[in-house]
């Protein structure tokens, strides 16, 4: 696992500065950047994914890769598995909804790669499949969970549950969650 140093460790204390309420899940958020961080390095990509209002969020988080966050830097590999409407509406049809994420991970996903998932409830049987698909694959994976974590916690290498009962706190927090390990792998990765 990636030692936090430099740069990145004092992104983190920040955080946990401005947000003691996420205190708690340091240890993890640690961990989550070192899966990240480890996944570039090793020449490995990204695939996000989210269901309902999450699905904004695995869009969001792998544009902030793919793109940018907040200085200029070369692009990291990130495919958000909600973004192919074409492909989500012929697997529902041919398939069911609950395979629209685990046969792109199928598809896409190698040993090496992370899939990082959102769930504000931890209830969306085609994230617990997508999950289920990338330990197939040898993949490592995050799920940022809300409320008790449901039925989908434990599924992933790393869980960042965000306990709680209001969806929209829930869905806030785990934003500032990751833009945090975006600044972080920021910090650190060849530009």
């Amino acid at each position: 696992m990636t030692v936090i140093e430099g740069e990145p460790l004092r992104i983190l204390d920040r955080l946990m500065v401005d947000q003691p309420a996420l205190a708690p899940l340091r240890t993890d958020l640690e961990r989550a950047y070192g899966l990240a961080e480890a996944t570039y390095l090793r020449g490995g990509k990204v695939l996000t994914c989210g269901y309902g209002g999450s699905a904004s969020d695995a869009t969001h988080l792998a544009t902030e890769y793919l793109c940018r966050f907040c200085n200029d830097r070369r692009p990291y590999p990130a495919i958000s598995l909600t973004a192919n409407g074409e492909f989500i509406t012929a697997v529902c049809n041919d398939y069911h909804a609950d395979e629209i994420f685990a046969r792109q991970v199928w598809g896409l996903g190698q040993p090496g790669d992370v899939l990082i998932a959102f769930t504000s409830s931890g209830k969306s049987r085609n994230l617990v499949r997508a999950l289920e698909e990338a330990n197939r694959k040898s993949m490592q994976s995050i799920c940022f969970l809300g409320r008790d974590g449901g039925f989908t916690r434990g599924l992933a290498t790393l869980d960042l549950l965000v306990s709680g009962k209001n969806t929209a706190r829930i869905q806030e927090a785990q934003k500032l969650l990751f833009h945090v390990l975006c600044e972080a792998v920021d910090a650190r990765l060849p530009k």
